[in-house]
């Protein structure tokens, strides 16, 4: 995996921190936010692409774009996968975007308004686009194999995932999957506001609290997580499962759509649940923990939590939401959950969701609130997107249940 998040550059600062209920939920830095009604995000701290990058990358990519790259490298090199030493087709790209390099973006319409037509980049025809970040990868690496990109908001991350996937199940061999996302300008800022969504808060500890009988809104935040994804014969053969380079496997995948909002007919995020637990063969009781998609409104976390009330009762399982220490990262946010659901399972403890002193009775929740270890073999990993998209992520630790050799 290869991580990069408000709580940490890399995997290990990033585990050490959300461990340790560290918010990164902070004044926003990026640009003047003072005029607008929310002035929270979460930021990625000391990230300077310079010291990550070639030269000639930093005038043709967005920020996002340049995070993602950084973070396929520390994927591949956590992997122990050079891939130039990969067969032409050997591995392919799916990532996920909620719209692109809007920075960049906003940059260049500043210069089209501001100064004229001839001083817009030429590299604005594609380093705006929400496929760009798996093109920009694939040119980095030489992966040739199956590409694509996912736009369901801060699902995408899941169905990133669930696409490549497919993919090995139809016979590739490897494929970097996931999402780093984001955008803190003024262009992605005003997008975000628009849902009406965002919490207005101006103290950083109270601000995004999901669950909380104050909840009002979510704080957006840049990052996410890619992984690569094998499968288990391919990894087996390169001596991936010997060495202790991998996480877990991928056992159930399901993602469905609500129905419009003035239809009467309930959100599907259960059926999603059900589905994916019913792909991975697998009870709600065998789910040891579940990663919440924590929308952060009083609305949308009352529906999650009868989703879950469904699915396994009243305080039925575990449940957090570590996000509450990055904020929402768009497409990024649910790769980083599937992350950090992975370290949670390799060590043995559940991370914490911070600022939410006293969860909401009527939700009925296991909320943890401070680290919990215990016995942990299996994660469920919610995430909905903004439009009515739901998705569901089941994975089962190295010590978890045993697969096909042949799946991924």
């Amino acid at each position: 995996m290869g991580v990069l998040a408000p709580t940490g550059l890399g995997r290990d600062e990033h585990w050490t921190n959300t461990l340790d209920g560290v918010s990164a939920i902070g004044p926003v830095t990026r640009f003047d936010a003072d005029r607008y009604p929310s002035r929270l995000a979460g930021e990625i701290p000391r990230f300077v692409a310079e010291e990550h990058l070639p030269g000639r990358l930093l005038p043709q990519t967005d920020h996002m774009t340049r995070m993602a790259l950084v973070a396929s490298d520390w994927a591949f090199a956590d992997a122990g996968v050079d891939p130039a030493a990969l067969p032409e087709y050997g591995a392919g790209v799916v990532t996920a975007a909620s719209a692109g390099g809007f920075e960049f973006g906003h940059r260049e319409l500043e210069n089209l308004w501001g100064r004229g037509p001839e001083y817009v980049s030429a590299y604005q025809s594609f380093a705006w686009f929400y496929a760009v970040n798996t093109g920009q990868i694939s040119i980095r690496h030489g992966l040739r194999g199956p590409a694509g990109a996912l736009v369901t908001e801060q699902a995408g991350g899941l169905d990133a995932l669930g696409q490549a996937r497919r993919d090995l199940r139809r016979g590739q061999r490897m494929v970097l999957a996931g999402a780093v996302d984001g955008s803190p300008c003024p262009w992605g800022w005003v997008a975000q506001l628009s849902t009406a969504r965002m919490s207005r808060r101006t103290d950083p500890t109270r601000a995004y609290r999901p669950f909380d009988p104050e909840a009002d809104g979510y704080v957006p935040g840049e990052g996410g997580a890619l992984l690569v994804l094998e499968r288990e014969d391919a990894a087996r053969t390169r001596g991936a499962l010997d060495d202790g380079r991998w996480y877990g496997r991928i056992t159930g995948y399901a993602a469905t759509f609500d129905p419009p909002p003035d239809s009467g007919r309930p959100a599907n995020l259960l059926r999603a649940a059900r589905a994916a637990l019913d792909d991975a063969g697998l009870r709600p009781g065998d789910i040891s923990v579940v990663f919440a998609d924590a929308a952060g409104t009083r609305a949308e976390d009352a529906v999650e939590a009868e989703a879950l009330r469904g699915l396994f009762g009243p305080y039925g399982v575990p449940v957090t939401a570590p996000k509450t220490m990055t904020g929402r990262l768009s497409s990024g946010g649910s790769a980083l959950d599937v992350a950090t659901a992975l370290l949670a399972l390799r060590d043995g403890v559940i991370p914490p969701t911070v600022n939410v002193a006293r969860p909401l009775p009527d939700h009925t929740l296991d909320l943890v609130t401070s680290p919990r270890r215990g016995p942990l073999r299996t994660a469920l990993i919610l995430a909905r997107g903004h439009g009515g998209f739901n998705s569901a992520l089941v994975v089962t630790g190295p010590g978890g249940p045993p697969s096909d050799p042949t799946q991924p």
